[in-house]
């Protein structure tokens, strides 16, 4: 349409229309003579608003969707701080679960060899020292710790205290080429003297050069002269290899220590000694033997098998 004096004069009257229906569509309220009108645009021009909405509703939902993302994504960060502090926590109870058991454990050797001891925890490993195989506790002369006492855990010997401290000790342990100690055999008794091989089984020389020794014949500590620096009776490990008896004096086997000195944690120093030697009462108990299942083998007589047991 061409901009004129008449299409401007029809543009107002078309405004002034629409002013004036809006006004009597407020006037008449419920009773508008507009609602017929209204009703039937309504239902002409609803579908067609219907699929406006449905082009243009995905795009508010997208845009709410990201937002709604944006919470989801707070929320699941959330989720993971909690579930990592949960899985720490019971990692926490794991290893707390774990230091109970073994200190039950080592309580209950205590208990079977009559043993008073101090309880400890390793807080280092390795000492500055050299190359000698030690850890360093937490409890030293103000704990009644003094050298050359016994160190055992709910497994056996760990080894003997070499110095002291005010509040920690270093344990020399048992594996260490420098650690000696007097064994006995169960049962027979023959005595020998254990010594360490770092991360190899323990090396005992049997004094008597003819005893009987056979694998997996047990060993606990032989003691020392007013218990210092070993009581008797702590179970120090079991004989894995018998050497060839060369008509040697001595006798030599090797022997696996019961106690793992790679994952030391709590340990016990024994501070009061047996009032009598328990001998191989702190030994465990050894695992029952399966029993041979016995086969019967029932034979059948052939068919074909005369009475005399000739065949036909």
């Amino acid at each position: 349409m061409r901009d004129t004096r008449e299409s401007r004069l029809l543009l107002v009257l078309l405004v002034a229309i629409a002013f004036a229906l809006i006004t009597v569509d407020i006037r008449g309220g419920e009773d508008s003579p507009l609602d017929r009108p209204r009703t039937a645009a309504q239902t002409v021009f609803g579908p067609v608003e219907d699929t406006v909405a449905t082009a243009v509703d995905p795009v508010g939902n997208a845009i709410a969707a990201i937002r709604d993302s944006d919470e989801r994504h707070d929320r699941i960060s959330t989720l993971e701080r909690e579930n990592a502090a949960l899985k720490h926590r019971l990692g926490s109870d794991d290893r707390n679960r774990a230091r109970v058991a073994e200190l039950d454990k080592m309580l209950k050797t205590a208990g079977r060899g009559q043993y008073g001891i101090k309880g400890a925890e390793v807080i280092a490993i390795g000492a500055a020292q050299g190359f000698s195989w030690t850890v360093t506790i937490d409890a030293g002369s103000n704990d009644g710790i003094a050298r050359d006492m016994t160190v055992i855990n709910g497994d056996g010997l760990v080894g003997r205290i070499t110095t002291v401290g005010p509040s920690t000790s270093t344990v020399l342990l048992a594996n260490d080429p420098d650690f000696t100690v007097g064994t006995r055999l169960e049962k027979s008794g023959e005595i020998g003297f254990a010594n360490g091989q770092g991360d190899r089984s323990l090396r005992v020389q049997l004094l008597n050069g003819k005893a009987k020794v056979k694998k997996g014949d047990r060993m606990v500590t032989f003691g020392s002269r007013a218990d210092r620096p070993f009581v008797p009776g702590v179970p120090v490990g079991e004989v894995v290899r018998v050497d060839p008896s060369r008509g040697d004096l001595t006798r030599t086997v090797q022997v696996r220590p019961y106690v793992g000195f790679t994952k030391l944690d709590i340990v016990g120093i024994v501070v009061k000694p047996p009032r009598t030697n328990p001998r191989d009462e702190v030994l465990p108990p050894k695992p029952a033997k399966k029993p041979t299942p016995k086969v019967t083998v029932t034979v059948t007589p052939s068919a074909n098998a005369t009475p005399g047991g000739a065949a036909q």
